[in-house]
């Protein structure tokens, strides 16, 4: 594949894919962040206030770092582990019933699909078009 394709791919997937994280952090965890941790405590997480101020942090860092692709793995890392817990404390479809589990197992499989894509991020890295690559390529100097 073209370089130049390949780099624009990598950039705007990484963009995309970052959406979804950032926008949480920015329109519901932080403007809502006593009734999350409240719903957090319903749900049984552990320390819900310092877990929620934990996970609003994976989000950003994590998002942030995908989106310009450094330290990309480490920032994929971070919101696997988000999804994880995500997916078990507040998708646990096993414990419903209906449409109601129905609904909980889309939202479970769209974060199992997620994992999928930060799963390809730490075994791939970002791609051409970030500051990780940027940093490791030797730079070039006319003499």
């Amino acid at each position: 594949m073209n370089r130049i394709v390949q780099g624009l791919l990598s950039l705007l997937g990484r963009v995309l894919l970052s959406a979804i994280f950032l926008s949480a952090a920015a329109m519901n965890h932080i403007p809502k962040f006593s009734d999350l941790t409240a719903r957090m405590e319903a749900e049984g997480v552990p320390a819900a206030p310092a877990a929620h101020v934990l996970a609003i942090a994976f989000l950003l860092v994590g998002g942030i770092s995908l989106v310009v692709g450094y330290w990309a793995r480490i920032g994929a890392t971070l919101l696997l582990i988000f999804l994880i817990l995500a997916a078990y404390y507040f998708h646990d479809f096993w414990t419903f019933e209906g449409d109601q589990a129905m609904q909980q197992q889309i939202h479970f499989m769209k974060n199992v699909a997620m994992m999928g894509a930060m799963l390809l991020v730490i075994a791939n890295g970002p791609g051409a078009w970030s500051l990780d690559n940027r940093l490791r390529e030797p730079v070039v100097t006319e003499a």
